[in-house]
């Protein structure tokens, strides 16, 4: 059968999303999504939606999502790209900026979707590793690839890079530089959009999934040169985005504060259960981002107490890999979810 597959697919060791468990009573803190509901002008969308309108198709452009979006980012409207998630626009931007057989490149440790793309594409994928805490390191001036990957702030370590920092690689790198900010919102007003909205280089891309909490609708954009985002469009699906998404989005994105108060909220507890680990010995990394990434304390190996926690029915994520092994990511849930998760530990 491998004879009917290409090669670089049949060798292809796939993304592993964070387990959707169907076990039930597990409290769920393994894949960042938000505890918090999105807002009632989405379920006034749903509630209003006309079905009959299904039989036709959506805008193929996503105009006025694109133009919302804009008015948000500072921006025009031929600067924006709306996706079918963010992943789409990743899996664009490999296709669209590097040549055939080239390199894709990313920090070490970051998303481990990057690598996925890249091997799916046939592209080499060139990493940089992080110092022990993690922080921003200039990756190296002769770094030869088409596309650098950038988490802001990363994952799995929710670590901000400082906006200067990026700018001067920015500058430096000759190909484009993809910053991924799926937990901007998280990062107290922080973001590298200007850097989007100045550079000829340089896309930023964001995500319903996190902040907006929409992890089930499957809607990302990002904001860059119209050069850069006229490519994009040139090799997306015909209709990426569904009619009922775009009117869901265009919801979502009308209520900037909802999102808002959620963020802050999230942010607020991030910050009180991250003192709470310390206090229990964890080494807590700062986070910008709706998780923790910590290492447990000596004598508690993560593998460990990963296990012990699923037991307890708290889901949390763990990551294999000599960089990573060592260490757990929490979703910050809900207030009462996070008291029960320091108990249990």
């Amino acid at each position: 059968m491998k004879k009917l597959i290409r090669p670089s697919v049949a060798g292809l060791t796939a993304y592993t999303p964070g387990e959707q468990p169907r076990v039930a009573g597990l409290v769920k803190l393994n894949t960042n999504e938000n505890p918090y509901p999105p807002s009632p002008a989405v379920a006034q969308v749903l509630r209003d939606f006309a079905a009959e309108s299904l039989r036709l198709y959506p805008d193929p452009m996503c105009n006025a999502l694109r133009g919302r979006i804009a008015e948000l980012a500072g921006c025009a409207r031929e600067q924006v790209f709306v996706g079918n998630g963010s992943d789409e626009v990743l899996r664009l931007a490999m296709r669209a900026f590097t040549q055939p057989g080239g390199t894709v490149a990313a920090f070490a440790p970051t998303y481990s979707l990057y690598p996925v793309l890249a091997a799916a594409d046939e592209l080499k994928y060139r990493t940089v590793p992080l110092p022990e805490d993690f922080s921003w390191v200039m990756p190296p001036a002769d770094l030869d690839a088409g596309l650098f990957c950038l988490a802001n702030p990363n994952a799995p370590t929710g670590v901000f890079y400082p906006l200067e920092s990026i700018r001067a690689f920015c500058r430096a790198f000759a190909g484009v530089v993809l910053i991924d900010e799926a937990y901007v919102d998280f990062a107290g007003g922080r973001d590298c959009l200007e850097l989007a909205k100045t550079l000829p280089n340089v896309l930023v891309c964001r995500t319903l999934s996190k902040s907006y909490s929409l992890a089930g609708l499957r809607l990302g954009w990002a904001i860059g040169s119209p050069e850069l985002i006229g490519a994009l469009y040139k090799l997306k699906d015909s209709y990426n985005v569904d009619g009922l998404a775009q009117a869901v989005a265009l919801a979502a994105l009308g209520d900037v504060g909802w999102m808002q108060t959620n963020a802050r909220r999230i942010v607020a507890t991030r910050e009180r259960v991250a003192a709470g680990l310390a206090e229990r010995g964890f080494r807590v990394t700062p986070s910008a981002a709706n998780f923790l990434w910590v290492l447990p304390p000596a004598g508690m190996p993560a593998a460990d107490l990963f296990a012990q926690l699923r037991e307890k029915k708290f889901l949390v994520r763990y990551f294999p890999g000599p960089r990573t092994g060592d260490f757990l990511r929490i979703t910050v849930g809900s207030d009462e979810q996070m008291d029960a998760l320091l108990a249990a530990i």
